[in-house]
C-alpha cells in the first residue's frame, strides 16, 4: 500500500487561462513540468477543454503521459448521470481510476435527494469498470450533507475528495471536516491556507500559502485518513494570489509548486 504525490491543473492555474496569459500552457506543457519536478501524477481538474478531445487526441495525450512517466486523474463539476458518463469515457481512454467532482455547476444545483439519486444511477457504470468517483468538500455543500449523500448511495466506488481549506468559507472548522469525512476519503487535495488582517486592520483575508506556513494541520489530517494504508493519492493545489502581471504570478506559482512538492515529500520520509 502507498500514497502517490501528484500535481493538479490548479498548480498551473494562472498559466492555462487565456484571460491571464498570452500563450496558455497546454496539457502537454503541464505534463512536462510535472515530470521535470519528478512527480508521476497529474490531476486534470476543472479543465473543460478536455471534454472536447477526440478519441485520437485522448490516445495521443495518454501516450505522451506514458512517455514522461506521468499518469492521470480527472476532475469536473456536476453529478448528472450524463455528465458523469462523459467523464467515465474520458477516464477509460486515459486509464484513469479516479474522477473528482462537485455537486453543483453554474447551471445545476440538485437537492441532496436529487443528487443521491443521480449518483446512484451514475455510479453503476463506475463500479463496472473499477473507477472511483470522489465528491470534493467545499463551501457550497456542508461536509455533513456530503457524508450523508455518499453514505446513502453506499457504493465502494463513491467517496470524498478531502480539501478542508475549502470549507472554512462556510464556517466549518477544518478539523471537524477531516474527522467527519475521514472514513469515506478517496482522494486528498493538499492546500495550505492562512488568515491575515486586511490593510487598515478591518476584516481578514483567507488565502492560500506555501505548505507548512499556514493553518492546515497536515499531520493531523494524514493521521485521521491514513492515505498510505488505503492507497489514497495526495494532490497538490494552491490559490496563488495574482501579483499584478502574468510573468510575476506564474513565477510565484511555479515556485510554490516546487516548494510544496519538496515539503510534502519531506513529510513522507
Amino acid at each position: 500500500m502507498s500514497t502517490t504525490i501528484g500535481l493538479s491543473t490548479y498548480s498551473f492555474f494562472w498559466q492555462w487561462h487565456a484571460e491571464t496569459v498570452a500563450e496558455p500552457i497546454t496539457l502537454t506543457g503541464m505534463i512536462d513540468k510535472t515530470a521535470a519536478l519528478g512527480a508521476t501524477l497529474l490531476q486534470i481538474c476543472d479543465y473543460p477543454l478536455i471534454e472536447s478531445y477526440t478519441d485520437e487526441e485522448l490516445r495521443i495525450l495518454k501516450a505522451y503521459g506514458d512517455s514522461k512517466g506521468v499518469t492521470f486523474e480527472l476532475g469536473t463539476r456536476g453529478v448528472t448521470p450524463e455528465h458523469l458518463a462523459l467523464y467515465l469515457r474520458l477516464a477509460q481512454a486515459l486509464d484513469v481510476t479516479l474522477v473528482r467532482s462537485m455537486l453543483y455547476t453554474a447551471t445545476s444545483r440538485p437537492t441532496a435527494s436529487e443528487a443521491e439519486q443521480m449518483l446512484k444511477d451514475a455510479v453503476v457504470g463506475y463500479e463496472a469498470v473499477g473507477v472511483t468517483l470522489a465528491l470534493e468538500t467545499y463551501e457550497q455543500v456542508s461536509s455533513s450533507v456530503l457524508v450523508d449523500i455518499v453514505t446513502a448511495v453506499g457504493s465502494p466506488n463513491l467517496g470524498i475528495c478531502l480539501d478542508p481549506a475549502n470549507c472554512v468559507a462556510a464556517l466549518e472548522h477544518p478539523a471537524d471536516v477531516v474527522r467527519r469525512t475521514a472514513p469515506l476519503v478517496k482522494n486528498i487535495h493538499v492546500k495550505d491556507f492562512s488568515f491575515s488582517r486586511r490593510d487598515g486592520w478591518v476584516g481578514f483575508t483567507l488565502a492560500s500559502c506555501p505548505l507548512g506556513e499556514g493553518q492546515l494541520d497536515y499531520h493531523g489530517m494524514i493521521a485521521a485518513v491514513g492515505p498510505a494504508e488505503k492507497n489514497i493519492n495526495q494532490i497538490i493545489e494552491h490559490w496563488v494570489p495574482w501579483q499584478g502581471d502574468s510573468a510575476t504570478t506564474i513565477a510565484l506559482e511555479d515556485a510554490w509548486t516546487s516548494k510544496n512538492l519538496e515539503t510534502l515529500r519531506s513529510y513522507a520520509k
